[in-house]
């Protein structure tokens, strides 16, 4: 794993339709976050509270640093509708060095 990969960090979550993107765009503009992907609305089913449940959403997919997951993790919180939102980490043991420096400046004040 390089130094770059053990920085990087790809967080998991999902909005309701039509809540993702202005998500995305806020945390990309607070540099919390070097890409947001929002994926197209899927059915999700789950149980909460004791009954099954089954809502159309969509997937985000958050490329950050490990350093800012907790600043993520806050203002998804803030952002979100849900009593508990999905939150998922996923580090990342390797990728392009160049894509990973990328990353990292992105999420922070450095020049890309």
């Amino acid at each position: 794993m390089t130094q770059q990969a053990q920085q990087v960090a790809i967080v998991l979550t999902t909005f309701g339709v039509g809540q993702a993107m202005t998500v995305a765009r806020t945390l990309v503009s607070e540099r919390l976050a070097a890409c947001v992907n929002v994926l197209p609305v899927m059915a999700s089913v789950y149980r909460w509270q004791g009954e099954v449940q089954q809502e159309a959403e969509e997937q985000v997919v958050i490329k950050t640093t490990t350093d800012r997951v907790a600043a993520v993790e806050q203002r998804v919180r803030e952002l979100h509708p849900y009593e508990l939102p999905e939150f998922l980490v996923i580090t990342a043991d390797a990728g392009s060095e160049a894509y990973l420096r990328w990353v990292a400046a992105s999420a922070h004040d450095g020049q890309v």
